[in-house]
């Protein structure tokens, strides 16, 4: 199977085609596999090498000039680096853009700290009037990336990632997904981290909610399993920061009586590169270190079913 990002730059060579208002800035990562979009459209595919505060500067001042920008390198080079000029060129100034990275939190840790962004998302949650979109399978980052080009001149930001889930589920870039329901307690899942969570969570009697749009986040979905559960505990599995949207879930509850449990990235650099399975195991994101976590958080409500 395609990862996500392999199925990016033909998404956006096509929306390149289709629609004469995209553009794409590109800072040397991701430059080979739009070689064809840049002889077809050399105006609107622009490579400034490796340097990524010209990168969001450029984005914004095409999207001043009218276009629709699609900003794209590694998520520690797109968010982090240049955090200022999203800060000012995009969010003071008024204007959209689809930001789209790619090596999420480790995808490739060969790479080391460099190339890791756990905090992208807790960093875009300082600023006002981001989108964020963590599809967890390529058929679904597809449907996202198209959902964040059509997006009139909303400032969008899309996190593709290596890890995924089996299938694809129908997401429509605004609500969450109820996948499982249950009453000792409810369970978001964002992104990749899916089919761990349902690996998890087998028999355990909680609802699971899919979540591949965690901003603006779906409060109401969140309040409607919350009030059908007999607990309205809840557990964020985030494959960022953890943490990053237990004040999200606070808000969304705030009238209810509840608790909160925020699972994902832990802050402690793990400076071994490893594989991707062994980062999922020691931040205690695999199935069997969840279910854990989960069942002991939930505690006897939420315990295995017996019919």
């Amino acid at each position: 199977m395609d990862t996500m990002r392999d199925r990016f730059a033909p998404v956006v060579s096509r929306l390149l085609d289709e629609d004469p208002r995209v553009a794409v800035v590109l800072a040397e990562i991701g430059r080979d596999a739009f070689a064809e979009a840049m002889r077809k459209h050399p105006d609107r595919v622009i490579n400034v090498g490796i340097r990524e505060q010209l990168l969001v500067g450029a984005g914004a001042g095409l999207a001043l000039a009218g276009l629709r920008p699609v900003v794209h390198t590694f998520a520690s080079f797109l968010v982090e680096r240049p955090f200022e000029q999203i800060k000012l060129d995009f969010g003071h100034q008024g204007l959209g853009g689809v930001l789209v990275s790619a090596a999420a939190s480790f995808d490739w840790p060969a790479g080391g700290f460099t190339h890791m962004s756990p905090g992208d998302v807790a960093l875009l949650d300082t600023l006002d009037g981001w989108t964020v979109q963590v599809p967890g399978h390529p058929d679904e980052a597809e449907t996202l990336l198209r959902h964040a080009v059509a997006a009139g001149d909303d400032k969008v930001y899309v996190r593709l990632s290596v890890q995924s889930n089996g299938r694809a589920l129908p997401v429509d870039g605004e609500r969450f997904l109820t996948v499982r329901e249950g009453r000792g307690g409810v369970v978001v899942a964002v992104g990749p981290l899916l089919d761990q969570v349902l690996a998890a969570t087998e028999g355990l009697d909680v609802s699971v909610l899919y979540a591949t749009t965690v901003r603006p986040f779906d409060a109401r979905a969140l309040r409607r399993a919350a009030g059908d559960a007999d607990s309205a505990d809840v557990v964020v599995v985030e494959p960022y920061l953890a943490g990053t949207s237990t004040g999200a879930v606070n808000d969304a509850l705030a009238d209810l009586p509840h608790r909160v449990l925020g699972l994902g990235v832990g802050r402690r650099e793990l400076r071994r590169y490893g594989q991707v399975e062994e980062h999922l195991a020691a931040h205690g994101l695999d199935a069997g270190s969840l279910r854990g976590r989960i069942s002991g958080f939930l505690g006897e409500r939420a315990s295995v079913r017996t019919s």
